[in-house]
């Protein structure tokens, strides 16, 4: 186990975001830092979620509280909350008022048996007496259908099975089941081992195959962790992003995450409320990128598959910015009503209206996601020519769209503009098309790809920049700032010693950067104006930082947002950059993604110490 964190103690403390994440690439769970699991959809990511109690609007400390799975522990006083070493096996030591303590343990399996993955979507608990002979109730709330149903509750001698229209859950376990039935209080004095998991019966005995399972699990994530590159200077850093990154990977599909939650708003009380937990096409590329950094091409090689089986475009079908888990292309965005929100504050949304959207930049982020599969030697699917035509398909979408009007990364809802962004994605795609071509020994399908991608960058470099700003704008012949013209220099498109991108930066650094944080834009949107800093733009900054010879710079920023993590080392889409809370949907791919970029790029040479 790592250090002992900071001591917390509230008597009935609200939802906040300092929260362990359990998972095992086929769902997860949000843990707090009372070992309350708060959050949790079943049987995938993006479904259901029975375990609610972080929209519950009140504490989920609170005996009124719902969807709520806690271990309490009378006359709590304090909690610390760690990992086990280089694994997402979560530990939360709660103490009381006489001293006494107990710890909980809890992880979802994951590891090889009988010749496959084995992870099933079950949560186990271990809680084991540490000092004292303290007394505990379990608190087991499962709801179905967004907290508008409640379960029918049917018991035996070793299990509590919560039946529901759509799914059944049985807990088997060997603490007294009238216990945890009636939520009586009582003295720990063994450990005692919960297994939540499907309606199937645990053949043996609970606690032996828990500990098993506990072993096979800590195992497997510290030999994944082994095969890593991580860079010399801030490794535990990159090692929880790249765990957790991994845990947003839905691997029946190959899908990714953007987040594990929906509706944790952008900011207090805006209506910013946004269900993330879908794959968004640019969202996962960023995550295959930070990840093939680290030598983890096993996800890519997976997401690759999910985009092949995405649904073949033709004239009248253009590719979505976000897919489903299992490919559904409707993500009807609707509003429950059945959940109060975080904190209170709502709406819930399930689905996502950007389903709907023209967001041009995917075509390209398409084919970035690909590229690294042709010259990779490691695969063992590595793309062929066929692949090759499937993307020129792909690309001559992105050409033909590089000036039409669309959505934007930011996926505006009543906007339309032709995105800088958007356009600078549609020329990488063509670029590497190119490049793919070379490799494939295609000389006229390089040579035609790269007279594309050059006719899109000079108009991309003339219609983009302002005269009246002297600066790149978000947008072709506007004059507004957006800190997304960072990645004109990380894609290649222009060099970060040009002076042009040079006064860009400093106008985003003068504009859009508040303390070490960094907004995306400043302008009113659909919701009026933000008042919280993005996380990866901050990160995207620091690379532009870096890249334009200001290391000093770049480090100090990439410290400050590493010291804004939560205590488990993780962050969220939003900071608020004057009180440095965090919002918006947790944990946040992209986030975690800088977080890996910021140190590969920042830290000395592994040359530099052996």
């Amino acid at each position: 186990m790592a250090a002992a964190q900071a001591d917390t103690s509230h008597p009935l403390p609200l939802s906040d975001l300092n929260l362990g994440v359990i998972g095992n690439c086929s769902f997860n769970a949000l843990i707090d830092r009372r070992a309350c699991v708060v959050w949790s959809c079943m049987p995938r990511p993006d479904g259901d979620p029975v375990f609610n109690a972080l929209l519950g609007g009140i504490s989920p400390q609170d005996d009124r509280a719902r969807g709520v799975y806690a271990v309490d522990l009378e006359n709590f006083t304090s909690s610390q909350q760690q990992y086990f070493t280089n694994t997402p096996v979560l530990v939360t030591r709660l103490h009381d008022a006489e001293g006494q303590a107990v710890d909980v343990i809890d992880f979802a399996p994951r590891f090889n048996r009988f010749g496959r993955r084995h992870r099933p979507v079950a949560i186990i608990r271990i809680i084991r007496p540490v000092t004292g002979r303290p007394r505990i109730r379990i608190r087991l709330r499962p709801t179905y259908n967004y907290g508008g149903a409640e379960p029918t509750i049917t018991r035996g001698s070793n299990h509590v099975r919560f039946v529901g229209d759509q799914l059944t859950l049985r807990l088997t376990t060997d603490a007294p089941v009238t216990y945890i039935m009636h939520e009586t209080w009582f003295r720990l004095e063994r450990p005692m081992y919960l297994f939540l998991g499907p309606d199937e019966t645990v053949t043996g005995s609970v606690a032996a195959t828990c500990e098993e399972f506990l072993t096979a699990t800590d195992g497997y994530w510290r030999d994944w962790v082994r095969t890593l590159a991580v860079p010399v200077e801030w490794q535990d850093a990159v090692i929880r992003a790249a765990i957790t990154l991994k845990m947003c990977w839905y691997e029946e599909t190959g899908g990714i995450l953007a987040a594990m939650t929906t509706s944790i708003p952008e900011a207090a009380n805006t209506g910013r409320c946004w269900d993330y937990r879908y794959c968004w096409l640019r969202d996962a590329y960023y995550v295959v990128r930070a990840l093939n950094r680290l030598g983890a091409v096993d996800i890519m090689e997976s997401y690759l598959t999910y985009l092949r089986n995405l649904p073949e475009l033709t004239e009248d079908r253009h590719m979505q910015p976000v897919y489903g888990l299992g490919l559904e292309q409707e993500l009807t965005e609707t509003e429950i009503t059945s959940l109060p929100g975080y904190r209170g504050m709502g709406p819930v949304r399930v689905g996502n209206q950007a389903f709907e959207h023209k967001q041009h930049d995917v075509y390209g982020q398409v084919i970035l996601s690909s590229t690294q599969a042709f010259f990779d030697r490691r695969l063992l699917r590595p793309l062929t020519l066929q692949d090759f035509r499937a993307l020129e398909i792909i690309g001559d979408r992105a050409y033909r769209l590089a000036e039409v009007p669309d959505a934007g990364l930011w996926e505006l809802r009543t906007i339309a503009n032709v995105h800088t962004y958007s356009s600078v994605m549609c020329w990488a795609g063509c670029h590497r098309l190119a490049r793919i071509a070379a490799h494939l020994s295609l000389a006229d399908r390089a040579l035609f790809w790269n007279e594309r991608a050059r006719e899109l960058k000079e108009k991309i470099l003339a219609k983009a920049w302002s005269n009246e700003t002297g600066a790149f704008a978000a947008s072709f012949g506007g004059r507004e700032l957006d800190a997304s013209l960072m990645q004109m220099a990380e894609v290649g498109l222009i060099g970060a010693e040009d002076a042009r991108f040079k006064a860009t930066l400093d106008g985003v650094g003068e504009k859009l950067r508040r303390g070490n944080h960094v907004f995306r834009y400043l302008g009113r949107d659909d919701f009026g104006v933000p008042t919280t800093a993005f996380n990866i733009c901050t990160f995207w900054y620091i690379d532009a930082l870096k890249r334009s010879g200001r290391d000093d710079e770049a480090r100090e920023v990439f410290v400050s947002m590493l010291n804004h993590r939560n205590h488990l080392g993780l962050l969220s889409e939003d900071i608020d950059p004057a009180t440095g809370e965090l919002w918006g949907n947790y944990p946040q791919t992209y986030s975690l993604v800088g977080i890996i970029n910021g140190a590969m790029r920042l830290s000395r040479s592994w040359r530099d110490v052996v």
